[in-house]
C-alpha cells in the first residue's frame, strides 16, 4: 500500500487523539505522519488546532507535570530520610560474600567505604530533590522582574544596563 495514502484507520486515530486534546505534532508523531498531512485529515473531519485548545492542554500537562514532579520529590525525600536512618542507627548490618557463603555481619558503626557510599546517595538524592523544587519554586520571580521593571518604567526610573 502506498505510504501517502490515508487510511480509515489514520482519520480515526487523529479523530482520538485530538479528542484528548493532543496538538497537531504529537498526532503526528503518533500516526507516523507529517503534521501537513495531520492538518488535512483533521480539516477534512471538521477539526481544528485552535491555539486557545492548545493552550489549555498545554496548561493542563504542566499541572500534571507540577504533580509528578512533587510525587517525585517525595519519593527522593523518603529515600534520603531512609539513607540517613541507616547511618544513624546504632547498629549497622551488611551481608557479605564470604568462603564459608553469603553471611550477615552487624557492626557498631558504619565501615568507612559504606558511610562515602552512603553520604553520596544521600547526597544525591537531596540534591536531585532540591533542582525538581526549585522548578516550581522560580515561577514568580520571573514575573515579579517584569512587574518590577514595568513599575520602574512608569516612574521613570533607570534600570542597571539602560542607555
Amino acid at each position: 500500500m502506498p505510504r501517502n495514502l490515508i487510511t480509515v484507520a489514520d482519520r480515526a486515530r487523529v479523530r482520538e487523539l485530538h479528542a484528548e486534546g493532543k496538538t497537531r505534532n504529537d498526532i503526528a508523531r503518533a500516526i507516523n505522519r507529517s503534521p501537513s498531512t495531520v492538518t488535512g485529515i483533521a480539516r477534512s473531519l471538521g477539526l481544528s488546532f485552535d491555539r486557545s485548545a492548545t493552550a489549555a492542554a498545554t496548561t493542563a500537562r504542566q499541572i500534571d507535570n507540577r504533580a509528578r514532579r512533587a510525587e517525585i520529590v517525595g519519593r527522593l525525600y523518603g529515600r534520603a530520610e531512609h539513607l540517613l536512618a541507616r547511618l544513624e542507627a546504632p547498629a549497622y548490618t551488611f551481608t557479605a560474600t564470604t568462603i564459608n557463603g553469603i553471611e550477615s555481619t552487624s557492626l557498631d558503626h558504619v565501615p568507612a567505604p559504606d558511610e562515602k557510599a552512603l553520604a553520596s546517595a544521600l547526597s544525591t538524592h537531596l540534591s536531585a530533590a532540591g533542582r525538581l523544587e526549585a522548578v516550581d519554586a522560580d515561577k514568580g520571580s520571573e514575573s515579579a522582574k517584569s512587574m518590577l521593571g514595568g513599575l520602574a518604567v512608569a516612574l521613570g526610573i533607570r534600570v542597571a544596563g539602560d542607555a
